[in-house]
């Protein structure tokens, strides 16, 4: 089972499915690959395989992703060897992933897998507050650019199963714990 994890930027996915890793024994994650450069907390093949724009434009070239945009100024793509793999192993995979990769994600493999689609919502004047303490404050420009793509994805809530306004972690990822349950139970 694949459940796709979306929201705009500071929405809390990353620290959702942070705490549903460490809580549920059958859930595993797959790194996306990006060409951005790594955040000083991040570590490298976790969360993102960090790679050159060249490198990213030749995994393109060679047909390596299930889907990939540019989001945000940068390449960010699925790896379909390690979506496969984990696949395979019978885990439940839990990917954080943007509106569009979602929308790729259920077109090209809603008929052989099962997937389970969650949104979280945060109103727009908490998202700034999280992406002020988040993002260095010489960095307005990278706030912006995210404030700005707030409506876009908040337009495309009608292609989730779930939507959640993520207004308090513990409940949201009780919450989801449920929804995962359950849904893997359908399958």
């Amino acid at each position: 089972m694949l459940v796709l994890l979306s929201g705009v930027s500071g929405a809390g996915k990353d620290t959702i499915k942070k705490e549903l890793l460490k809580r549920m024994r059958n859930i595993t994650t797959i790194p996306s690959y990006t060409d951005r450069l790594p955040r000083s907390d991040e570590e490298r093949g976790k969360i993102y395989n960090f790679i050159t724009t060249q490198e990213f434009e030749q995994k393109i070239k060679e047909n390596e992703f299930y889907e990939y945009s540019v989001h945000h100024e940068h390449y960010y793509g699925t790896s379909k060897q390690i979506l496969n793999d984990n696949i395979k192993k019978g885990k439940i995979i839990i990917k954080d992933i943007e509106v569009n990769g979602t929308e790729n994600l259920l077109k090209l493999l809603k008929d052989n897998i099962k997937i389970v689609t969650i949104f979280l919502r945060v109103p727009k004047d908490e998202l700034r507050r999280r992406l002020e303490h988040r993002i260095e404050k010489s960095s307005i420009k990278e706030i912006e650019l995210r404030l700005n793509r707030f409506d876009y994805e908040e337009s495309k809530i009608g292609i989730y199963d779930y939507v959640i306004k993520n207004d308090n972690l513990e409940k949201t990822v009780q919450i989801i714990m449920t929804i995962i349950e359950n849904e893997y139970k359908l399958k």
